[in-house]
C-alpha cells in the first residue's frame, strides 16, 4: 500500500483529475478591471486608522486577480471534487461493501457534496451536521438523500456523531479534509486554474478551513516554483488558527468561533498541515475581520455578478484589505505586480442569510 507521502504529490492531483472529469465541471475564471484597480489603489488612511497598521504609510501594490468560481461547481462548492474522488477510489477498494454507505461530519458544503457523490454510484449517505448549521445547507443535504444526525458544534462533537454510526452501520467515514483522496480531489481546482489563465500565476491564495483545499492546492502547484500558495482566513474568535499554528510551529487543534465564514470553522487537519507547514508548501497565511470579509463579499455580488458566500471571498479580502499581504507584493515586485489567482471556494447562501448580512 502506498504511504500517505506517496499519495500526495502533484501526480496524484493529475491522477484525481482524470478520474473525476466525468463528474465535475470546469468551473469558469473570472477577471474585473474595476476590482484589480481596487486592489492595486492604497487604502487611505483613514481606513487604516483603527487597524493594527495604523499610523503606517498605505501599501502600494499592483495586482491583477484571476477568479476561480468554485461557486460554480456541482453543489456550489469545490467540495465535490473531494468527494467524488473519494467516491471513486472506494468504489476501487478490494472487499467494499456498498450497503454500508458511507459517513462524514460536516458544517455544509462536504456534506452536500458527499451526498450527491454518494447517491450517484447508489451508496447511502449518513451525514453528521453541527445544530447550528446553515439551513439551506441541511435542506439541500437532505434533497441529495442523505440522513442526517445533528451534532454540538465542535470538531470532537462531531467525530463521536459519526464514530456512532460507524459502529452502527459499518459505513465508512470520508471525513471532509484530513484524507489524500479529499485533499487530490480538492487540489484539481488549482489545476485546472493554472492551465485556464494565459499568463504564469505569481500566487494562489485560498480560503483555509480544515485545510483540504490549500493544501490541495498546494500540491497542485508544487512543481510550478514561480507561483507560491497562500492560505486566508478569519481572524474573528480564533478561525485564525491555521496562521496562528503557522507561524508559531504548532499547528492548533480546537477552534470555536462563530464567524460568518461558517466554512472555516475547523481547525486544520493532521494531513494538510503536513503539506501546508511541514512539507513547507505553503508560503504564508493571511486573516481578515469580519467587515472586510462582508465589504469583499458586496463587491463580489455588485461587480462580478455571482453569488458567493462569505467563507468564499476571505482571499479577496487579503488582497484587498491586509497591509501585511500588500506590502510583501509592493516591496517583492514592485510595479510589475502579481498575478495572483484567487480562490472562491462557493457560494451557498440563503437570500435570507444575505439579508442579514447587509441589512443597513
Amino acid at each position: 500500500m502506498a504511504s500517505t507521502d506517496e499519495l500526495l504529490t502533484l501526480a496524484s492531483v493529475q491522477e484525481a483529475h482524470e478520474l473525476i472529469k466525468p463528474f465535475i465541471h470546469q468551473t469558469p475564471v473570472l477577471t474585473s478591471a474595476y476590482i484589480n484597480s481596487l486592489a492595486s489603489t492604497p487604502q487611505t488612511p483613514e481606513s487604516l486608522s483603527k487597524t493594527e497598521w495604523a499610523g503606517h504609510p498605505p501599501a502600494n501594490p499592483t495586482l491583477r486577480l484571476h477568479f476561480k468560481c468554485e461557486n460554480f461547481q456541482r453543489i456550489g462548492a469545490f467540495k465535490a471534487r473531494g468527494a467524488f474522488h473519494a467516491i471513486e477510489r472506494l468504489k476501487q477498494s478490494p472487499g467494499f461493501d456498498a450497503s454500508r454507505g458511507v459517513v462524514t461530519h460536516s458544517s455544509g458544503n462536504h456534506a452536500q457534496a458527499l451526498s450527491l457523490a454518494a447517491r450517484e454510484s447508489s451508496i447511502p449517505a449518513y451525514i453528521v451536521m453541527p445544530s447550528i448549521s446553515n439551513p439551506s445547507k441541511v435542506a439541500a443535504t437532505l434533497s441529495y438523500g442523505a440522513q442526517i444526525t445533528f451534532s454540538g458544534p465542535t470538531a470532537p462533537e462531531r467525530e463521536a456523531a459519526a464514530q456512532k454510526i460507524i459502529d452502527e452501520k459499518g459505513a465508512v467515514l470520508i471525513p471532509p479534509y484530513d484524507h489524500p483522496h479529499i485533499i487530490c480531489g480538492q487540489g484539481t481546482a488549482a489545476l485546472e486554474l493554472l492551465s485556464q489563465v494565459s499568463v504564469p500565476l505569481d500566487a494562489v491564495i485560498t480560503p483555509c478551513g480544515g485545510g483540504g483545499l490549500l493544501s490541495g492546492t498546494a500540491l497542485a502547484c508544487s512543481e510550478s516554483p514561480a507561483t507560491r500558495v497562500f492560505g486566508a482566513e478569519p481572524s474573528f474568535q480564533g478561525a485564525d488558527d491555521g496562521k496562528r499554528g503557522y507561524y508559531s510551529g504548532q499547528r492548533i487543534e480546537s477552534v470555536k468561533s462563530l464567524t460568518i465564514g461558517d466554512g472555516l470553522r475547523t481547525p486544520v487537519g493532521k494531513i494538510p498541515w503536513s503539506i501546508i507547514y511541514e512539507r513547507r508548501l505553503v508560503d504564508g497565511m493571511f486573516s481578515v475581520t469580519e467587515e472586510q470579509i462582508k465589504a469583499a463579499m458586496r463587491l463580489v455580488y455588485e461587480r462580478l455578478k455571482v453569488v458567493v458566500e462569505p467563507s468564499a471571498v476571505v482571499g479577496l479580502a487579503v488582497a484587498l484589505y491586509n497591509e501585511d499581504f500588500r506590502r510583501m507584493v509592493e516591496e517583492e515586485v514592485g510595479e510589475k505586480g502579481w498575478d495572483l489567482g484567487v480562490v472562491f471556494s462557493g457560494g451557498n447562501v440563503s437570500l435570507a442569510a444575505l439579508g442579514g448580512l447587509f441589512e443597513e
